[in-house]
């Protein structure tokens, strides 16, 4: 392993990260060392995350969560500071893609749910965090977004496309706020990668085609190293 990417003391919580993309970096940062931080709904998926984690020697704590409960989001900073005394890395995986459907025709409730998820919690997840992000000697925070085209505007994305953008233009901010400070703040676009994401958005797809999440689980271990001096940068996988 890379000394630039041994995690051997680091603290990192990874939402989403019962499937997919989550549970690939999961399973990469507890390889090299970290202490991982599961979060997300699904119990019995996060059980099996743990169980390939410590088959392979590392460590983890499953925490589930609802994105969508805000308020209880608000609790995370004091109660990791309190159990493991700090966090060196958040990785704000956990989206929802919504139905792909004309603009008009989303109803209120989803377009709700999807910006819940996808912007909401993380501005709590930044805000709660921070201080402990902050505190850390080498800090790391790092938002999973999508395609530049999605970003944009794409027709027919509604909410997902509109949720991406606001993310991406809020961690621009964070990003920007912190750069005197020793915390580093990206966003990664995963590209087309074998997820059941990525099955909803293109049914008709060969996912054969695809990478699968494990092969891109490095350009995260790069972002959250040490020596990474990129701020504000959206990193294509």
């Amino acid at each position: 392993m890379s000394e630039d990417l041994n995690f051997s003391g680091k603290i990192a919580l990874i939402t989403g990260a019962s499937r997919g993309i989550g549970a690939a970096v999961s399973k990469a940062y507890a390889r090299a060392g970290a202490h991982v931080i599961l979060m997300a709904r699904d119990v019995k998926k996060l059980e099996e995350v743990d169980d390939e984690i410590k088959s392979e020697g590392g460590t983890a704590t499953l925490m589930p969560a609802d994105l969508m409960d805000l308020d209880s989001l608000d609790k995370l900073g004091p109660l990791i500071k309190e159990r493991f005394g700090s966090l060196d890395i958040l990785i704000g995986n956990a989206g929802l893609l919504g139905t792909l459907m004309p603009l008009p025709q989303i109803s209120t409730t989803e377009f709700d749910r999807v910006m819940m998820v996808n912007v909401a919690a993380n501005f709590r997840l930044i805000k709660t965090l921070d201080p402990l992000l902050r505190a850390s000697k080498n800090g790391r925070a790092i938002f999973v977004s999508t395609g530049a085209g999605v970003v944009k505007g794409r027709a027919y994305w509604g909410t997902y496309s509109v949720s991406k953008a606001a993310l991406e233009s809020m961690v621009r901010v964070y990003a920007m706020e912190v750069a005197q400070t020793n915390l580093r703040v990206n966003l990664i676009d995963p590209g087309a990668v074998r997820t059941d994401m990525r099955a909803s958005a293109v049914p008709g797809e060969n996912p054969e085609t695809l990478p699968a999440p494990e092969e891109i689980a490095k350009i995260f271990l790069d972002l959250g190293a040490e020596n990474c001096t990129k701020n504000g940068q959206t990193l294509q996988a």
